[in-house]
């Protein structure tokens, strides 16, 4: 991240746009950014949050999500990233438009959900063992133990530590190939949706004309979607590191495809 702008012929150069696009290598292909993309934006669990909470709702404001925030964000994001195709995203628009202060708030704002997420993650792979466990042997716990949970987390921090140090093309190669299995993942539940209506299974939501009304009561999924739906930014952290200006577009368009796609779908495969 830049710590100085500095002036130039009348115009505010950050360090790191005077610096960065010499040192990092351009290794970035625009089906790359849409793995970035998808693995920072799309966490298909919220389908299923959405799905227990608002019903067949759901769906409404899921579109009202893309309406409202995805697609105008990618639209934004498009833009300002063909501007100012520098290192660092939000810090840099901010940087530019509002000056330095602001441009550190925004970029600690957008920084320091990360550390959480780490903590979240290593949290969720510990929910995962012991419902794997559960599946298993449903008279033994695993992982019952705070100190057993903690170490958990501490080694799933410590691979992400180690994987990070990694050369960028290795690290990418393991995303990309996640995205592709996240994707299979997301297909086979939407998949067991539809065999479940074709099988004759009865809902086990009630889609009556009277459950997709939007009211006080599921309002609130609008906040869930739209926290489901942060991030569209970030891949553009790594700008200069990205081989050609047209797969910034591409990532935006395609990924977004995706992440509607693949929410839409998952919302079914919860609702079958």
């Amino acid at each position: 991240m830049a710590t100085s702008v500095e002036n130039t012929g009348g115009s505010n150069i950050l360090r790191s746009e005077r610096i960065a696009g010499g040192i990092l290598p351009k290794v970035l292909n625009s089906f790359d950014m849409i793995a970035i993309f998808v693995a920072i934006v799309l966490f298909i669990s919220n389908a299923g949050v959405v799905a227990a909470g608002a019903g067949p709702a759901g769906y409404i404001y899921w579109v009202l999500g893309f309406i409202t925030f995805l697609i105008p964000g990618a639209i934004v994001t498009g833009q300002l990233g063909l501007m100012f195709p520098g290192e660092g995203s939000i810090y840099v628009w901010t940087t530019k438009a509002f000056g330095k202060f602001m441009g550190f708030f925004a970029g600690f704002c957008a920084w320091w959900p990360g550390v959480l997420v780490m903590i979240a993650t290593g949290d969720a792979v510990v929910a995962l063992i012991q419902q794997l466990g559960t599946q298993i042997n449903s008279s033994f716990s695993w992982l019952a133990d705070p100190w057993q949970q903690g170490l958990i987390i501490v080694l799933v921090i410590a691979f992400s530590c180690w994987f990070s140090i990694l050369r960028f093309r290795i690290t990418q190669n393991f995303v990309n190939t996640i995205f592709i299995a996240y994707g299979g993942a997301i297909v086979l539940v939407g998949l067991a949706g539809l065999l479940a209506i074709l099988g004759s299974h009865s809902a086990p939501i009630d889609y009556a004309p009277h459950a997709w009304g939007l009211n006080t009561g599921n309002m609130t999924f609008y906040s869930t979607v739209i926290l489901a739906l942060l991030g569209i930014e970030v891949p553009l952290n790594m700008g200069v590191e990205v081989k050609e200006v047209r797969s910034i577009t591409r990532y935006l368009l395609w990924g977004s495809v995706v992440v509607m796609v693949a929410y839409l779908l998952g919302t079914f495969g919860v609702y079958r």
